[in-house]
């Protein structure tokens, strides 16, 4: 699915996610699996002019993949925000809560995903 996101995006893209994790009775992977999907897209609202993404939701073997990807190329990481600084911890966050996550950079973009095993 593309979407143009806004600030109350995040909830609309998480009853889609726990939708199809009811559906495919993954609901224990659902705290996570929200919370890492929040922040991803939560970062296209800050970062991405536009606030155009992509949002793939699969049901792989061994669980959960998302895939959230944009037009705006360069790398992200997880790092450590100041303990004052407002924000700066979503991808932390995300790897904290979720098996894997990681970036594939790709030409005129990149795509942010991350995965929770059932």
């Amino acid at each position: 699915m593309r979407f143009t996101v806004g600030e109350h995006s995040a909830g609309h893209m998480r009853r889609i996610l726990r939708m199809f994790l009811t559906r495919w009775e993954l609901d224990r992977t659902a705290e996570s699996a929200t919370l890492a999907l929040t922040e991803l897209v939560a970062n296209v609202v800050r970062h991405v002019p536009g606030r155009r993404c992509s949002v793939l939701i699969l049901r792989e073997p061994y669980g959960l993949r998302v895939e959230v990807a944009d037009d705006v190329p360069g790398a992200v990481h997880a790092k450590a925000a100041d303990p004052l600084d407002a924000g700066g911890r979503g991808l932390v966050l995300v790897e904290a809560v979720t098996d894997r996550w990681g970036v594939d950079e790709r030409a005129g973009g990149k795509t942010v995903w991350f995965e929770c095993d059932a």
